[in-house]
C-alpha cells in the first residue's frame, strides 16, 4: 500500500471543504434567487451603495449602514470591555473564600444564563432605565454586558482553575498574598490560556448586538430595518448587513484561530 503524508491529506481535506462551501453558497444562492422570481420580486441592487456611503465634491459621507455599524462597533467595543470587568469580577467571587460572595456571584449566573437575552433587554429598558434615568444606548450597554459577562465569568474560572497547584504553593512560599498572587503569577498564565474562548465570546457579543435594535438603537440592524421600511427592499439590504456582519465575525474567527495556534505553540 503507498504511503499517503499527512500534508497531503491535509490537503485534500481542504480542497474537499473548499468545494463544498462553494457549492453551499451557490445553493443558498438559487434559492433565493428562485424565491425572489417566483415572488416576482425585482432587484434593485444599484440603490444599495447610496446607502453605505456617498461622495460629495470628493468627501466621503457614510450611509446610514455605515453609521449603523459604527454604532453596533461602539455598543460592542464598550461592552467587551465591561462585561471582561464582570466576567474577572464573578470569577474571583465563585473562587473567594466568601460564602456571600461565592452566593451572589451565583445567583446572578443562574438568572442572566437561564433568561434570554431579548427579555433582559426589555427588563432593563422599560423598568431599570427609567429608575436610573439611563439612555437607549447605556440600557444597550448595560444588558449586553451583564449577558456577556455570565459567560465570560466561566472561561475566566476555568482558565483560573486550569493553572496548576504548585504555582499558588509557589506563591504562597514567596510570601505572596492573594491577590498579589493572582495579579502577578495566575491571572497573566490563565489570560494566555483564555484569550481563544474569549474571542469567540466577542463574536457571539456582536451577533448578540443585533438584539438592541429592539429598543430603537440605530445599530446596524436597526438602520436595516429603517431603510427597509422606506423603500421595500428587503432582500438587497438585509443581504448587505448580513454580509457586514459575516466580515467583522469573521476577522474575529480569524483572530481567535490565530490566538489559538499560538497558544499552543507557546505550550
Amino acid at each position: 500500500m503507498a504511503f499517503v503524508s499527512p500534508r497531503t491529506i491535509s490537503k485534500a481535506a481542504t480542497l474537499r471543504d473548499s468545494i463544498l462551501f462553494v457549492l453551499s453558497l451557490a445553493a443558498m444562492l438559487w434559492l433565493v434567487l428562485r424565491g425572489a422570481g417566483q415572488m416576482g420580486y425585482s432587484w434593485h441592487w444599484q440603490r444599495v451603495p447610496g446607502y453605505l456611503f456617498t461622495l460629495e465634491e470628493g468627501r466621503f459621507i457614510a450611509g446610514p449602514l455605515l453609521q449603523g455599524l459604527g454604532m453596533t462597533l461602539a455598543i460592542t467595543s464598550i461592552s467587551m470591555v465591561v462585561a471582561g470587568l464582570i466576567g474577572l469580577l464573578t470569577a474571583l467571587l465563585r473562587l473567594s473564600a466568601s460564602p456571600v460572595g461565592r452566593g451572589l456571584s451565583r445567583i446572578y449566573l443562574e438568572i442572566i444564563r437561564n433568561t434570554p437575552l431579548l427579555v433582559q433587554i426589555f427588563c432593563f429598558y422599560f423598568i431599570m432605565a427609567p429608575i436610573l434615568d439611563i439612555g437607549r444606548m447605556t440600557t444597550a450597554v448595560l444588558a449586553l454586558s451583564l449577558f456577556e459577562g455570565a459567560y465570560a465569568s466561566e472561561i475566566f474560572r476555568a482558565g483560573i482553575l486550569s493553572i496548576h497547584r504548585g504555582q499558588w504553593e509557589a506563591c504562597h512560599s514567596l510570601g505572596l498574598t492573594r491577590w498579589q498572587g493572582y495579579r502577578h503569577v495566575i491571572l497573566p498564565q490563565a489570560i494566555r490560556r483564555i484569550m481563544p474562548p474569549l474571542t469567540s465570546q466577542a463574536i457571539s457579543l456582536i451577533k448578540d448586538s443585533s438584539l438592541v435594535s429592539t429598543i430603537a438603537v440605530y445599530e446596524l440592524t436597526m438602520q436595516g430595518r429603517a431603510i427597509i421600511a422606506d423603500t421595500y427592499l428587503s432582500f438587497e439590504i438585509w443581504a448587505v448587513v448580513a454580509c457586514i456582519y459575516l466580515v467583522l465575525t469573521v476577522s474575529l474567527s480569524i483572530l481567535a484561530n490565530t490566538l489559538k495556534r499560538r497558544v499552543h505553540g507557546a505550550t
